[in-house]
């Protein structure tokens, strides 16, 4: 349903599951877990995989904190996309490695869930993409002490409100792990 023409294609994002970003977040072995079965799927059935990896102040690139988690294997052959915002689609390479595959259709993964996880989803939406929320592969630390709720509050709030979300000619949406398929 996707409001981009021509982009009959899906892809997996897998968002910023770097050794900084996911250390001590709740249930982030089941979390990798979930997005190594979607990535082993998504590679069998031909689907493009489209790495994401944060740089700032405390993801220091090259750092132990910046590089992906040892779970977590890319293919030579299997874009990354460096960015430096929350948005994976704000300065940075994605919208290009996107359209050169001809994607439309996005299935979302990673972290954090309260800030790039859904800088993302709203970036691919508003962008004219569809955008499914992989409800349990993704995470977040816990940010309680500034006020936030805690981590597992957040990320079943975000899988409960993107569950409905759409915009004209664009579908947003929560699956399981289980229910996907490429």
């Amino acid at each position: 349903m996707t409001t981009l023409p021509d982009r009959p294609n899906t892809a997996l994002l897998i968002i910023d599951v770097q050794n900084g970003v996911v250390a001590g977040t709740p249930n982030r072995d089941g979390v990798i877990a979930n997005i190594n079965t979607l990535l082993t799927q998504a590679r069998t059935a031909g689907v493009p995989v489209i790495w994401v990896q944060h740089s700032d102040d405390e993801l220091k690139e090259g750092s132990e904190n910046w590089k992906y988690v040892p779970e977590l294997v890319r293919h030579d052959t299997e874009a990354l996309v460096h960015k430096n915002y929350p948005d994976s689609f704000e300065d940075t390479e994605l919208e290009s490695v996107l359209a050169e595959h001809k994607v439309g259709r996005l299935f979302v993964t990673g972290a954090q869930t309260d800030i790039c996880i859904r800088s993302t989803l709203h970036g691919a939406i508003v962008r004219g993409y569809d955008a499914t929320l992989v409800a349990d592969a993704h995470t977040t630390e816990d940010l309680s002490q500034y006020g936030a709720p805690a981590p597992e509050q957040v990320i079943a709030h975000t899988n409960l409100y993107w569950k409905w979300h759409s915009a004209p000619g664009r579908q947003g949406g929560t699956m399981e792990t289980a229910e996907v398929t490429f």
